[in-house]
């Protein structure tokens, strides 16, 4: 067999692992391995009239020694992008498929996709992302060429599964980063407003918060009232031995009669860049309040580096259980965590959407922060 694997979307720690995992373990059984570039960015430039210049761009062969040590770092060596081959902008075709653009766009070259992939006689396709990418690989599924998906994202919102490779990593960074982060705060008794990615889902906000034992936590489900907020940050700012307080956000949060913070143009998922909800809240209730106020955007912090121990195993063994189904024949499934148990479920259920908070079990939404009053039977990381 020869399987191709790929990572698309947001870089987080542990895809080096999980690549390195999935070669160690085809190979063992005598198949190859090809990586492709840029994620479904590879497939979409890979030019079938310049196959030689096309392998170069948008290919790797992988085997054992190039795979050697790059478990040793974060991001993928293979690279990433947000690319979509079935809504690709006109402005975004490449050269080669300018005269298959019919029409003002997007334009869907899915049928391009399953040439080239015919071209690479790749056997079956391992892709790892999120909600975004692997809605392409459904798409893949449905037109018959054979999937197994592995979720990843820091935002753990995939649906099918309890885990998604990168978010232990990012609430790790994020809980030591709020921490270090009181130093400053306490010494100039300010109020800190920490924002955090996770785009719609607020779970990175509540976890962090939960562990990290913040004041107050903003989550993307429940919209906030500035006044309300604030009064809430100056009690907790008086009731404090060091006289500060703290405020995690997530990016994909609004205030009440407000909306999202958005700049740029959509990319090819229908998404637009998020961020900035930390420095407008930090404002009104500098405003609201008088005092001073301390902004720091954590963002890519989250997403950098080496992942730590646990994503690193889930990622490897993410990645040994794809290659087995892979292996094995089967097709359009997604590996999974459920109820602490490796499994696999129809690639399917990435079609359902982001998974969001469970704003009734985990949150107070009148004081603005994790309440978690019973965690028997929830999975590890609750949401």
């Amino acid at each position: 067999m020869r399987i191709g694997v790929l990572t698309g979307g947001g870089d987080v720690p542990g895809l080096n692992p999980c690549i390195k995992a999935v070669v160690d373990r085809v190979i063992y059984d005598g198949h190859d391995v090809l990586g492709l570039r840029r994620g479904w960015g590879g497939l979409l430039e890979y030019d079938l009239g310049d196959p030689q210049g096309s392998d170069e761009r948008c290919t790797m062969p992988l085997d054992y020694e190039a795979v050697r040590t790059v478990d040793r770092t974060g991001g993928t060596f293979l690279h990433t992008s947000r690319t979509n081959p079935q809504r690709v902008s006109t402005d975004n075709v490449p050269h080669f498929l300018k005269r298959d653009a019919i029409g003002d766009g997007p334009h869907d070259f899915t049928e391009h996709v399953l040439a080239v992939l015919d071209h690479l006689q790749l056997d079956a396709l391992i892709p790892i992302g999120g909600d975004d990418t692997l809605s392409y690989a459904l798409r893949l599924h449905e037109e018959g060429f054979p999937v197994i998906a592995i979720p990843k994202t820091m935002d753990n919102d995939v649906h099918g599964t309890d885990y998604c490779i990168g978010f232990s990593t990012a609430v790790t960074r994020s809980v030591e980063f709020i921490h270090q982060l009181r130093t400053s705060t306490g010494s100039h008794e300010r109020i800190a407003v920490i924002e955090l990615f996770g785009r719609y889902s607020g779970e990175t906000s509540l976890i962090s918060a939960y562990l990290a034992s913040v004041d107050r936590a903003v989550i993307s489900e429940v919209p906030f009232d500035p006044e309300r907020l604030s009064a809430l940050l100056m009690e907790d700012k008086r009731r404090s031995p060091s006289h500060y307080s703290m405020v995690t956000v997530s990016e994909g949060a609004t205030y009440t009669g407000g909306d999202v913070h958005l700049s740029g143009a959509a990319d090819a998922y229908g998404h637009r860049k998020l961020g900035g909800i930390g420095e407008t809240t930090g404002a009104m209730i500098k405003e609201l309040t008088g005092q001073d106020i301390i902004v720091q955007s954590l963002g890519y912090l989250m997403r950098s580096g080496r992942p730590d121990s646990l994503d690193l195993m889930v990622a490897t063994n993410y990645a040994v259980m794809a290659a087995d189904l892979a292996v094995g024949g089967e097709k359009g499934r997604m590996v999974a965590l459920r109820s602490g148990t490796y499994t696999n479920v129809p690639v399917s259920v990435t079609g359902e959407g982001a998974r969001r908070v469970d704003v009734d079990a985990l949150y107070d939404s009148e004081a603005y922060r994790p309440k978690v009053r019973q965690v028997a039977g929830k999975p590890m990381f609750l949401y």
